[in-house]
């Protein structure tokens, strides 16, 4: 599903329309991206959590002439999801 797609589906949802719908997706991912690119942890009970991650620098290669490099440490961001999100996913099995 693109975001088109998700557009039209929350619409349909919500009974408002796709004009609507897009705005509000995207004012939400704005808001989460501005916020965890200040370092807040954004959660949404139920779906999941992003945040920004550091990366500790590393020692990697150069896969061209296998030649040793040092990857610098950097911030990443990172989504976790929730309880309810993973269950609908992979439904836990009962014996």
């Amino acid at each position: 599903m693109n975001k088109g797609e998700l557009v039209d589906k929350i619409a349909e949802n919500a009974s408002v329309t796709k004009k609507q719908a897009d705005a509000v997706l995207t004012a939400a991912l704005e808001a989460i991206i501005e916020a965890v690119s200040s370092g807040d942890k954004v959660t949404l009970v139920g779906f999941g959590s992003f945040e920004s991650r550091e990366r500790k620098a590393r020692e990697g290669r150069n896969p061209k002439t296998n030649e040793k490099m040092e990857i610098p440490a950097t911030k990443v961001p990172a989504f976790s999801a929730g309880k309810l999100f993973r269950e609908k996913v992979a439904p836990p099995k009962s014996n």
